[in-house]
């Protein structure tokens, strides 16, 4: 069970991002993809999740509007695409794999069992 986000950097406030999570195949399979987010001395918050059954996203409110999350099955991989970045998106960005079950919520981190490495993403002037 394998999980590789990548797609930071240091953008100005405004711009665009586009992060990447390459999933084992067997993962986009029945699971959810979620991304989240950890910045100095906050907690991790979920901030996009995607249903590999029905393709169901979810967003943070703080995000909805200028995140898009989607999946490309032919090449196991979600994307976050960051428009409209603020200073208050820094934060390094986690992917993460859930299985799906009753009372699922995508943005709850405890739900997620596959943790991939961090990308850092600096929002600054």
């Amino acid at each position: 069970v394998q999980l590789q986000a990548s797609g930071g950097g240091l953008v100005q406030p405004g711009g665009s991002l586009r992060s990447s999570c390459a999933a084992s195949r067997f993962i986009l399979d029945g699971y959810a993809i979620g991304w989240f987010r950890q910045a100095p001395g906050k907690e991790r918050e979920g901030v996009s999740c995607i249903a590999s059954t029905d393709g169901s996203t979810y967003y943070a409110d703080s995000v909805k509007g200028r995140f898009t999350i989607s999946s490309d099955n032919a090449k196991n991989t979600v994307y976050l695409q960051m428009n409209s970045l603020k200073p208050e998106d820094t934060a390094v960005y986690y992917c993460a794999a859930a299985n799906l079950g009753p009372g699922f919520n995508g943005l709850a981190p405890s739900w997620y069992n596959y943790w991939g490495q961090g990308t850092l993403v600096t929002v600054s002037s």
